[in-house]
């Protein structure tokens, strides 16, 4: 299954930089509290710490993009940018897992468990190989 479709790999990768830079990347780091409260959190009274983590979080998610972007524009450094992926969406799940558990975050980021997954298995068949080589 790894690399199944790893010829489309260039194809999958810019798209998901595309839609996850509109969608995550840029709005958590221009307007947290604003996406915050899309997504289905209560905001505290006292907004400056979660501003700060979610500028934060959103300059993170901006790193793993332009590692998508140089993989999408280059061709250079494909695996890693794919190989770091793996780490964001195995983390990304057991972060929404645990606050699902403890039943501390909105639906809305329950709900991306299964988004979490299913970037976690088109990662694998998008993969630009067949094996793994660290």
């Amino acid at each position: 299954m790894l690399g199944y479709y790893a010829h489309y790999s260039q194809y999958y990768i810019t798209v998901l930089m595309l839609t996850t830079t509109l969608f995550f990347a840029l709005p958590i780091f221009v307007a947290p509290i604003t996406w915050a409260r899309l997504m289905g959190w209560t905001i505290p009274e006292h907004q400056h710490l979660a501003i700060y983590f979610g500028r934060c979080l959103g300059a993170f998610i901006l790193v793993i993009e332009v590692a998508m972007l140089r993989s999408a524009t280059t061709g250079t450094s494909f695996s890693y940018a794919f190989d770091l992926l793996f780490v964001v969406f195995s983390l990304m799940f057991v972060v929404h897992v645990y606050g699902a558990l403890k039943r501390i975050q909105p639906i809305s980021e329950t709900l991306e468990i299964g988004f979490w997954m299913l970037l976690f298995v088109l990662n694998t068949v998008f993969y630009p190989g067949t094996s793994i080589v660290l």
